[in-house]
C-alpha cells in the first residue's frame, strides 16, 4: 500500500516557456515552490513533459526528487510507466499518473508493484469508476474548466461535472478514493470550486481532496507564496465555503417571508444603506435605480467590469448582473465583475434574462455560471431551466427532457408544480447557492436544495411594467447584503444571524405586498400610475418595518 498523501495541492509541471517564463527551468520553479517544507504547502508533484525523452525525464526526477524528498511530497510521472520503474529502481520518484490512453492501472500496478502510487485522469462517470475499481490510489477529474496548457481534453465538464462524479463514486463505495480536479484551477476561484464541486447525499457523500494546478504555480512570478495561497483557499473551501454571504447559520434562519427574521433584514436595509451595483440595459436602469431607493439601498449602473474592483471594496456593496444585453464586451465586463466581488466577499445576483432565446444567450450563461460563485440566481421557468440545463455537458444535457427553448424574457410555464420544486431543488443543490422561480407563484430554494418556500403575493401589474421582474433581482441584493450585517459568532463558535435565503425571502416580501397593496390603490388606474404608487409603497413598508410596524405584512 502507498503511504497517504496530501492531495490538497497538486502540483503538475510544464516545461513550456511560456508558463515558466524567461531564464527558468521547471527544477528551479519547483524549488522554489517547495523551499519552505515545512509548511507544506504542496503534498504531491507530476512530472508532466510530452516531448521529452527516456533520458532527459529520468535526469530531471533525478533532480526534482532532492526537492519533494525533503518536502516529504511524493514525485510522480504523466502516462510514461516505463520512466517511472526506472526511477522508482533508483530511488527517484513514486508512481505514475495514468490518462486514458495509456497503460492500464492493473498492468502499471503489475510493474510498478504494491508501493507505487498510480493515479488516472477521468473525464466521466464511466471512467472514474472504472478506474477506482481497477484499483487506483486516487482520480485526477476534468477538465473543470478550458486551459491552454492541456489541448487534447475530451470536454469541459464545469464544477457540476466534477460533482456528478464525486456522487458516483459515493455511490458504488469508492468515497475513499482520493479525488483532485483540474483544468483552469488558480487561487481566484479554487475556494468555490472546491465548495461547488462537492457531493451530499442522504446516505453518502463525496468531497474534492485538492486541486492540481499548473500554470497557477509553474507560471507565478513567486511559486512558493503562490502555493501558499492557493493552500489557503483550497482548505477555505472545503471548511467555509466560497464567501461569508454563504453560511447557513443555526439561529434567526427562516423559510417564511413573514418571520421575524424578515424585520430584522429589512430594519437593516433601512439602517445601512447597502450599495446595490447594477450591471444592466440601458431599458432597466432607471426604474432599478428608483426601486432601489425605494428599499433603503444606494443604487449605482454600471457596466464596467474595471469599476467593479474598488465598488466590491465598498462596505455593504453587492453586485446584480441582469444578462439583457449580451455582447462579447458585456461578457468580459460580468467576468471581471464576478471575480472582483467573489475576492471581496460580497454577494453576486445573477438574472439570466431570456436566458433561452438564442445559443448566444446560451453560451454565456455557461460563461457566467464558470466565471465565479453566484449568490443567487432569479429568472422565470425558461431562464431556470437553461441555467440548468447549461451547467451540465453535453451528454447530460441531451440526457435532460425539460424543453429550454423560450421567447424573449418571457417564460413559458409549462411546468408543473412539483416539477418547479424539483427543479431549483437540483439547480440550488448543484451550484450551492438560493434559486429564485419567478411567476404567478414563485419557488425559492435554499442552497442545499432542501428547503423549497412558495411565494404567491405579488400581482399581475408587475408583468406589464417593464423592469419590475429585473428590479426584483436589486431588492434581493440589497437585501442579502443587509443581513450579512446581522451576522457573527456566539461563544461557543456556532454562527449566529440570518442566512442568504431567509434575506432573499425578506427581500421578496417587501417587493410583493408593496406591489399587492400598491395595485389596489385607487389612484392606481393602470401600469402607468401603477409604478409611482409602487415606490411609495416600497418606501413606506420599509420605513414601517424600520419602526417594528410589521402590519403591513398581515
Amino acid at each position: 500500500m502507498p503511504p497517504p498523501v496530501d492531495y490538497s495541492v497538486y502540483l503538475v509541471t510544464d516545461p513550456t516557456p511560456a508558463i515558466l517564463g524567461p531564464g527558468r527551468t521547471v527544477v528551479q520553479v519547483v524549488a522554489a515552490a517547495l523551499a519552505e517544507p515545512a509548511q507544506k504547502h504542496i503534498g504531491i508533484v507530476q512530472l508532466r513533459d510530452k516531448d521529452a525523452d527516456a533520458r532527459t525525464m529520468l535526469a530531471t526526477l533525478k533532480e526534482l526528487h532532492e526537492y519533494t524528498a525533503l518536502a516529504g511530497a511524493p514525485l510522480l510521472v504523466n502516462d510514461r510507466v516505463d520512466v517511472a520503474v526506472a526511477a522508482m529502481a533508483r530511488g527517484h520518484c513514486e508512481g505514475v499518473h495514468l490518462g486514458q490512453d495509456d497503460i492500464d492501472v492493473v498492468t502499471a500496478r503489475t510493474m510498478l508493484g504494491p508501493e507505487a502510487i498510480i493515479g488516472v485522469t477521468a473525464s466521466n462517470v464511466e471512467e472514474a469508476v472504472t478506474a477506482c475499481r481497477e484499483g487506483a490510489d486516487y482520480l485526477g477529474l476534468g477538465t473543470v474548466f478550458a486551459t491552454p496548457t492541456k489541448t487534447n481534453t475530451k470536454h469541459v465538464v464545469g464544477t457540476s461535472g466534477i460533482q456528478r462524479m464525486l456522487q458516483a463514486l459515493a455511490e458504488a463505495g469508492y468515497g475513499h478514493i482520493p479525488a483532485v480536479c483540474i483544468g483552469g484551477i488558480h487561487t481566484s476561484n479554487a475556494r468555490r470550486v472546491v465548495f461547488q464541486s462537492n457531493y451530499r447525499g442522504d446516505a453518502n457523500s463525496k468531497a474534492l481532496d485538492g486541486v492540481a494546478v499548473v500554470s497557477a504555480i509553474m507560471g507565478a512570478a513567486d511559486p512558493g507564496a503562490a502555493a501558499a495561497a492557493l493552500a489557503e483557499q483550497v482548505q477555505l473551501g472545503k471548511t467555509q465555503g466560497p464567501t461569508d454571504f454563504y453560511r447557513e447559520p443555526s439561529s434567526l434562519s427562516s423559510s417564511s417571508p413573514t418571520s421575524p427574521a424578515t424585520q430584522r433584514i429589512l430594519q437593516a436595509l433601512h439602517d445601512t444603506t447597502p450599495l446595490s451595483h447594477n450591471m444592466t440595459n440601458l431599458v432597466v436602469q432607471n426604474i432599478a435605480a428608483n426601486v432601489a431607493l425605494a428599499v433603503g439601498a444606494s443604487p449605482i449602473m454600471s457596466n464596467s467590469g474595471a469599476e467593479a474592483t474598488d465598488l466590491a471594496r465598498l462596505p455593504g456593496s453587492a453586485l446584480v448582473i441582469n444578462m439583457g444585453t449580451v455582447t462579447p464586451e458585456s461578457l468580459a465586463n460580468y467576468t471581471k465583475a464576478i471575480a472582483a466581488y467573489n475576492a471581496a466577499g460580497r454577494p453576486v445576483v445573477f438574472d439570466p434574462v431570456g436566458a433561452g432565446a438564442t445559443d448566444i444567450r446560451r453560451a454565456a450563461v455557461r460563461t457566467i455560471l464558470a466565471a465565479g460563485y453566484l449568490d443567487v440566481i432569479k429568472g422565470n421557468e425558461g431562464e431556470i431551466q437553461t441555467v440548468y440545463l447549461s451547467g451540465l455537458n453535453e451528454e447530460d444535457r441531451a440526457k435532460e427532457t425539460v424543453a429550454t427553448q423560450q421567447r424573449g424574457v418571457d417564460g413559458s410555464n409549462t411546468l408543473d408544480a412539483d416539477a418547479r420544486r424539483r427543479l431549483v431543488r437540483r439547480l440550488a443543490a448543484r451550484e450551492k447557492c438560493v434559486v429564485v422561480l419567478t411567476g404567478a407563484v414563485d419557488y425559492v430554494s435554499d442552497s442545499r436544495g432542501e428547503r423549497v418556500t412558495e411565494v404567491a403575493d405579488g400581482h399581475p401589474m408587475l408583468g406589464q411594467v417593464t423592469g419590475t421582474g429585473c428590479s426584483l433581482g436589486t431588492v434581493i441584493s440589497a437585501a442579502v447584503s443587509a443581513a450579512a450585517t446581522l451576522r457573527g459568532e456566539s461563544d461557543d463558535g456556532t454562527s449566529q444571524g440570518i442566512d442568504t435565503y431567509s434575506a432573499v425571502l425578506a427581500g421578496m416580501a417587501l417587493y410583493e405586498r408593496a406591489a399587492a397593496r400598491a395595485a389596489v390603490l385607487p389612484s392606481v388606474k393602470g401600469p402607468g400610475t401603477f409604478v409611482p404608487a409602487f415606490l411609495d409603497e416600497l418606501a413606506q413598508c420599509r420605513r414601517a418595518a424600520a419602526a417594528d410596524d410589521m402590519t403591513w405584512l398581515e
